[in-house]
């Protein structure tokens, strides 16, 4: 998932840059409204963090103009405004959502997934792997034609499974994507949670990959 931040203080890009990257995130920064809108034009990005306060075109002009031309980039405005009028107006010309500087990143992180989650189920109906179906849609599971039930936490690592197929995924990774939060490290949330998984969708079906993670099959 590429990720376009338009943010003219380089202190904010950097961190908001450096902890995306970190999520696993491809991450762009553009730092004046002109460059934010030619970037968000090229379709290269699923997402954009959006200051107001932009030189050259501030972020609502941008984000009008994205819209009219019929541009459906999602789009998170991260702004020092809080007035209730500026955030009525962001939402109403088109902002997927609104968060107030300052901010904690992992609540920035997590309306990102949250943000991205409707991309990719606009976009993908279902995912499967051999005979699991997931529907991203309806949030139904079937394990050859047999429909089972997955708390909503079990059918976010299974999303996260499917959608990296044969790929290694660590712990630190299961927990920043699924769980959004930074948990003990002590925490064996996600080995708890890989049992429920493996117990309702076949235990052959994730593979344990020792001292690296856990592997779709």
């Amino acid at each position: 998932m590429r990720i376009l931040v338009a943010e003219d203080e380089q202190r904010i890009s950097a961190f908001v840059e450096k902890g995306l990257r970190a999520a696993g995130f491809t991450v762009s920064i553009v730092a004046d409204g002109v460059a934010a809108l030619d970037e968000a034009r090229s379709g290269q990005y699923d997402l954009m963090v959006l200051d107001v306060g932009l030189p050259a075109l501030d972020g609502f002009s941008l984000l009008e103009v994205l819209r009219r031309e019929g541009n459906s980039i999602a789009v998170i405005v991260l702004t020092a405004r809080d007035a209730a009028r500026d955030v009525v107006r962001g939402l109403e010309i088109g902002a997927n959502d609104y968060m107030v500087k300052p901010f904690r990143f992992d609540e920035l992180l997590a309306r990102i997934r949250l943000r991205l989650k409707d991309v990719q189920s606009e976009s993908v109906g279902s995912l499967t792997a051999r005979d699991l179906e997931l529907d991203l849609k309806t949030r139904r599971v079937s394990v050859a034609g047999r429909q089972v039930d997955l708390s909503a936490r079990e059918f976010a690592l299974a999303e996260e499974f499917m959608n990296h197929p044969d790929q290694v995924l660590s712990r630190e990774q299961l927990l920043s994507r699924v769980w959004g939060l930074d948990f003990d490290p002590g925490s064996n949330v996600v080995e708890v949670y890989v049992r429920y998984l493996r117990a309702k969708i076949g235990a052959d079906r994730i593979e344990t990959v020792r001292g690296m993670g856990y592997r779709l099959k």
